[in-house]
């Protein structure tokens, strides 16, 4: 194939592996799933330096600028974004209460993150293992030579764990009273500075002293983010009654939490989730139909909470290779089963981005954000459609157009 300054592609799976995409670069996408549930139409995006400079419908597109045309019933999308996930790490975890520890400690490259590229998974949030409060999740792209290089977010959320006991609340109560302690501790240094400061004025000795506050204890610091909203709390509950453990943990605490709802086939979460709805809280789950307790009665909460105000996000049903591959299928059955599609669309990708603070840079596509961006043979959801090629930043990294 001669490489011309309008590249004209035919099927996907026919294209030979040529590093189309320099630093500018035009796709036309007959179908592109913007991941906020929209759709486009005869899209036209111009990618530049990894990021989506200008989209839109039929855009002319300037003489001497490579075009990626891609086959009709082609469609894009977001890459998709999975925040909770341990595929590719194997520290282990405490039992006790540990907001300080970073999961990013962790994180180094390996071939197991080929894993979620292949499965167009582009952003992955990979939290601390443990019970109780195990610590701080990290953000990272799953490609790099160095960790440094892979992580997008430090501290992407804080990993809580709500059982139905008095020690999980007290896991959570405590970090904040040691916060108001160590607020009682500095404003008694700061009463004594004040003090002795005011005591050299009387006595007309000049001082140049400055009240430095004594540093809050590595353990302390992460409930003060939370506070001033520079950390978000995810919650993972397993029933309704651990639910109302957690708001009673939380009592007048105003910080910002979600819900991790890992769901088994008989949960009874469904009493909680008009509650849930009117807080509008992410709540990450699985596509799984469930059952009422003690009957055949099937439900599917993913629809119910999306329904009742809750902005949702699917995780894979296990955090595995055949869990990331049955995923995108998976999510199609829930769809069959009442989940509205644009709903499913913005739970694999804009939600999860934005859950993680990552909504302006990551999980919908649109001018300004990356371009991580998947290529289907067809309407993603359907069992027959083949994952064409993944775009991570701008560059091919899986499928027909890997380079």
């Amino acid at each position: 194939m001669i490489l011309s300054p309008l590249l004209l592609l035919g099927p996907m799976a026919a294209a030979p592996a040529v590093p189309v995409q320099g630093d500018l670069f035009v796709i036309k996408a007959p179908r592109v799933e913007l991941g906020d549930g929209e759709v486009m139409e005869h899209a036209v995006i111009l990618v530049e330096d990894g990021e989506i400079v200008t989209m839109g419908q039929d855009l002319p597109v300037e003489r001497g600028i490579p075009v990626i045309e891609l086959e009709e019933g082609q469609v894009v999308m977001p890459g998709l974004v999975n925040p909770y996930s341990r595929y590719g790490m194997s520290g282990g975890g405490y039992n006790d209460s540990r907001p300080q520890v970073m999961a990013s400690a962790e994180l180094y490259p390996s071939a197991a993150y080929k894993v979620f590229l292949e499965n167009g998974v582009t952003t992955v949030g990979q939290y601390p293992a443990g019970q109780g409060i195990p610590g701080q999740a990290v953000a990272v792209r799953p490609k790099g030579d160095t960790a440094g290089a892979m992580i997008v977010e430090d501290g992407a959320y804080l990993k809580v764990v709500m059982r139905n006991s008095s020690s999980a609340k007290r896991n959570l109560r405590d970090g904040f009273k040691k916060a108001d302690d160590h607020l009682k501790k500095v404003a008694k240094e700061r009463e004594k500075f004040d003090k002795a400061q005011a005591k050299a004025k009387a006595d007309k000795k000049k001082s140049k002293a400055v009240f430095v506050a004594p540093a809050a204890d590595p353990r302390v610091q992460p409930f003060f983010d939370l506070r001033e909203g520079k950390l978000r709390a995810l919650v993972s509950i397993r029933n309704a009654a651990s639910y109302a453990h957690l708001v009673d943990a939380v009592g007048e605490e105003d910080f910002e939490w979600h819900l991790r709802v890992p769901l088994t086939r008989d949960i009874d979460v469904f009493h909680v989730t008009e509650e849930v709805g009117e807080r509008g809280c992410f709540v990450l789950m699985e596509p799984l139909i469930t059952l009422v307790p003690g009957t055949l009665r099937q439900r599917n909460l993913p629809a119910e909470f999306e329904r009742a105000g809750a902005k949702l996000v699917l995780l894979p049903r296990t955090d595995s290779k055949a869990g990331f591959e049955s995923f995108l299928e998976d999510v199609g059955v829930m769809i069959g089963a009442g989940l509205d599609r644009k709903a499913a669309v913005r739970a694999i990708t804009h939600n999860p981005a934005s859950f993680m603070g990552l909504g302006e840079r990551l999980g919908s596509l649109s001018e300004g954000k990356r371009a991580n961006l998947l290529i289907f043979s067809g309407d993603p959801f359907q069992p027959d459609t083949k994952l064409d090629a993944v775009m991570l930043d701008g560059k091919f990294v899986s499928g027909d157009m890997d380079q």
